[in-house]
């Protein structure tokens, strides 16, 4: 059974620290967290807290130049933590502008699963709407050509959000990405914009129930752009645990 976890981008503007975070989170349902940083915290004392609050780490976002400049911090990182997963939470759309684009893309992520491999650890790509672009000159979008040109070792956190957001069905791809989605986020929009799950146009069981056929390990909550992160960061972990259950 995969496990629950929250990305905490959701919850920034409550402006606590990661170990003020970590704490409310431990007060949920919630399995783990999703890091997007530590902020002033170190990787040791957030370690801590983790075990402390009974929590995992399941995943941690990490943008590309820091993982080509500084590979050694991010495995230090992810030892301290016992976390496997990295991703690469963005690229702007200049990176999917051509297939050739799409190609350089793909190929400067796979030299950086390659790296991460050897210490042990999976590289993922985290989706935003702008891959869905038609490339010119090819019948894929932006983000099959991504897929295609990438092996296994490049892992897909899938957000279901923003492939509705692009007119795209998730569920589809979650089936086939399978085996290559160990993280999925969880996120429901309506018109575009991130809304709280069950308010929008995702069928979030459907897709619940697509990840877990396709080996997800952790499905992952989370919110854009959040009115209230506290009462968001509660009506995620209990849908997620319902979904679970």
């Amino acid at each position: 059974m995969e496990g629950t976890a929250i990305q905490l981008y959701t919850l920034r503007d409550l402006e606590e620290s990661v170990p003020a975070l970590l704490s409310r989170v431990a007060e949920t349902t919630f399995d783990g967290v999703e890091f997007a940083g530590l902020g002033e915290t170190d990787p040791e004392t957030a370690a801590d807290v983790l075990d402390d609050a009974g929590l995992e780490a399941a995943g941690v976002h990490v943008g590309i130049e820091s993982l080509e400049d500084d590979p050694d911090g991010v495995r230090e990182t992810c030892t301290a933590l016992d976390c496997e997963h990295v991703v690469v939470p963005y690229l702007d759309v200049r990176h999917f502008a051509t297939a050739e684009a799409v190609r350089e893309t793909a190929a400067r992520l796979e030299g950086l699963a390659d790296r991460l491999e050897e210490d042990g650890l999976t590289l993922g790509y985290h989706n935003h709407d702008h891959e869905f672009v038609d490339v010119p000159g090819d019948d894929r979008t932006a983000f099959e050509v991504l897929v295609d040109e990438t092996g296994d070792d490049v892992t897909i956190e899938l957000d279901v959000g923003w492939v509705t957001a692009a007119g795209h069905d998730p569920v589809a791809l979650l089936e086939r990405l399978e085996g290559r989605v160990p993280l999925v986020h969880l996120k429901d929009v309506a018109d575009g914009v991130p809304v709280e799950l069950g308010d929008g146009e995702v069928d979030v069981v459907a897709c619940a129930q697509a990840a877990r056929s396709s080996g997800t390990e952790w499905l992952i909550y989370e919110h854009d752009d959040p009115a209230d992160p506290a009462s968001s960061l509660a009506r995620g972990a209990a849908t997620l645990t319902e979904l679970r259950d």
